[in-house]
């Protein structure tokens, strides 16, 4: 039997049926479109889902938008360096604790979300539609569900 022909373990699930690989795959389908959509405006999506966590936050310490965001720490540190240059957050420290940094969102930080807005709006309602609103609401309850299991 040549390596080819060697059957898998029992125990591992075929890559169309992994969850790990399928949670990829449905992401890059969502986030091709929601690249372009950002193109516009030479702004990554990390840096997007900062601005929009600290919009919809307000005042935020550092360690919650990385928990929020998902980004890893050290990647964060540096998008949070670069929105600030740019103008979209500000950065300061909080007076109780000087080892915590928040952010806060600029006037330029919230007119790029809003110029997205519609696009993006139009995007994901075209998703609900093709998906279904039901389905949707259930894939997110479900993800919400998966995030709590402990392995």
């Amino acid at each position: 039997m040549t390596t080819e022909e060697t059957p898998l373990a029992p125990a591992l699930k075929r890559t169309d049926r992994s969850l790990p690989i399928a949670l990829l795959r449905a992401r890059e389908t969502l986030m091709i479109p929601v690249r372009e959509m950002l193109l516009q405006s030479r702004i990554t999506e990390q840096k997007y889902r900062v601005l929009r966590v600290v919009e919809e936050s307000g005042p935020i310490e550092q360690t919650r938008i990385a928990q929020k965001a998902c980004l890893h720490q050290p990647s964060l540190t540096r998008i949070m360096h670069a929105l600030d240059r740019d103008g979209f957050l500000v950065r300061t420290t909080n007076e109780h604790d000087k080892r915590q940094t928040i952010a806060v969102i600029t006037d330029a930080g919230r007119q790029l979300i809003l110029e997205h807005t519609a696009l993006s709006e139009d995007l994901f309602l075209r998703l609900e539609n093709q998906f279904g609103t039901e389905k949707m609401d259930t894939l997110l309850d479900l993800l919400d569900e998966l995030q709590q299991v402990q392995l």
